[in-house]
């Protein structure tokens, strides 16, 4: 063979790549997967911090909508609906979460589970503003034992037609781990354009998510339990205790044994027993072998070693911003293929719907366009003259880089304006006070003209109030 990689032999041993697409491949290990990536996040700290930073850079403070159309009326008559509605918790079928929260939580499971479901349920009378409400489901609700439905294939409960197109979602009513005291195996069939399936796509015809911290999990877990030896090795040496011997008579009652050891301890120990101590052998390198370790995860999980760890002593200013460029593409990448692409705009879709249902008269085509938050800058201070240099060179337009900053362009415009016309009245607000304080300076010369002071003060003040009136 002209390839090594394709090779039998003694360095390639044991090793196992079955032909299988993407979904097979983790067909019969993904609820274990997801089972311990969950265990991992509720009880290992880098596995949460790791989902921590992707969902902070990721989600934020939330990606906004902004509605947009032919018609500028109808585009603002439309915003005054639906954007309120998106930012209360009204959207959410149990009112526990607004949009931004929403966010929050998909990008938290597809980090934990590698996928989530969201379903449209239509509202009507139920208080809301729109006929919408949303509901986030895991998908362990997913029913993996049906097989077929009216001809069509059903794998690992996604309904398929003859095109091998998603056509409707088999779900357990309830949870198949629920607390629930009334546990219900029911299964519910919803077509597909009810159901948001969000999921990193890796592989061509991939229908299934993996746990992002598949590929470092079982890294994970020898570095958790690394460091949980290290700190029992630190608890033993810190171990001092005295073990007293006892001479020709017996131990006294009540004394403590040796199985009572601890630190600053005196314990007894029986007539013909001895204490002898082991002596573990000396592990050094601890921070290399940690750091080499948090490397290896913080690459398997798509971002920087210092935002996975919180180290920032080893990084500069350009090493800083040189590891950022490639997490930022990580993470704008995350933002409009997962997050924008599947879950923002088929919400942004359910939404324009629900508002045409409560229209009477036809509507020109809206928009909603999503905008992500900016990422932070490592220094301001050099990075945004850089951006207004890309806009003064034509590199750039001010709106593309204002969307870059997770701003708004059309807002930013209706905040610059309204300052505008309240700067204008703060002036005119100004120009009265200094008008008002011309005239008393008047009135007080005058009352010192009758007061038989110098004349020429009161004549001085009312030229310097003439020339004031002329220039204003």
């Amino acid at each position: 063979m002209n390839y090594d990689a394709a090779s039998n032999g003694r360095r390639v041993k044991g090793w196992r790549a079955p032909a299988t697409d993407a979904d097979a491949a983790s067909r019969h290990g993904r609820g274990t997967m997801r089972q311990r990536s969950r265990d991992m996040i509720r009880n290992a700290p880098f596995a949460r911090r790791a989902q921590s930073v992707v969902t902070n850079n990721v989600v934020g403070s939330g990606i906004t909508p902004s509605i947009t159309g032919r018609s500028q009326k109808q585009a603002k008559d439309a915003a005054a609906i639906i954007l309120p509605f998106l930012q209360s918790t009204d959207l959410d079928k149990h009112r526990a979460l607004n949009l931004a929260s929403m966010q929050t939580v998909v990008m938290n499971s597809v980090f934990e589970s590698g996928e989530v479901l969201a379903i449209r349920h239509v509202r009507q009378n139920d208080g809301r503003a729109l006929p919408l409400a949303v509901e986030l489901v895991e998908v362990d609700h997913l029913n993996t034992v049906i097989t077929d439905h009216g001809g069509n294939e059903v794998r690992d409960g996604i309904e398929f037609d003859a095109d091998g197109v998603a056509v409707a979602y088999h779900l357990y009513e309830q949870h198949p781990g629920s607390a629930s005291r009334k546990i219900s195996i029911k299964t519910q069939r919803i077509p597909a354009e009810h159901v948001l399936h969000i999921r990193r796509i890796d592989r061509p015809g991939q229908m299934r998510g993996v746990p992002w911290l598949a590929p470092v999990m079982v890294t994970l877990g020898e570095m958790r339990d690394y460091q949980e030896a290290q700190l029992l090795k630190q608890k033993i040496s810190a171990l001092l205790a005295g073990v007293i011997k006892p001479g020709d008579g017996p131990r006294p009652k009540d004394a403590p044994g040796l199985d009572e050891m601890g630190p600053g301890a005196l314990v007894y120990a029986d007539q013909g027993q001895d204490v002898v101590f082991t002596n573990p052998p000396k592990v050094d390198d601890f921070d290399v072998v940690m750091r080499l370790g948090l490397c290896a995860i913080a690459m398997g999980s798509g971002i920087t070693y210092e935002s996975l760890s919180g180290d920032l002593s080893r990084v500069n200013y350009s090493s800083m911003r040189a590891g950022r460029l490639e997490m930022d593409k990580n993470i704008e990448t995350w933002q409009q293929q997962v997050m924008i692409a599947q879950f923002c705009a088929g919400i942004g879709r359910w939404a324009l719907d629900a508002y045409r249902l409560t229209q009477s008269k036809r509507l020109s085509p809206l928009e909603i366009k999503w905008t992500a938050q900016s990422r932070a800058m490592v220094d301001p201070v050099k990075e945004i003259p850089s951006i207004l240099a890309k806009i003064a060179g034509g590199l750039s337009s001010l709106s593309r880089e204002q969307r870059a900053m997770g701003l708004d362009p059309d807002i930013v415009a209706q905040e610059r304006e309204a300052d505008v016309e309240r700067l204008k009245f703060v002036a005119a607000g100004m120009a009265d006070q200094e008008r008002q304080s011309v005239g008393m300076r008047a009135v007080i010369a005058l009352m010192q003209l009758i007061a038989g002071d110098d004349p020429e003060d009161f004549t001085g003040s009312l030229k310097k109030e003439s020339e004031y009136e002329r220039s204003d």
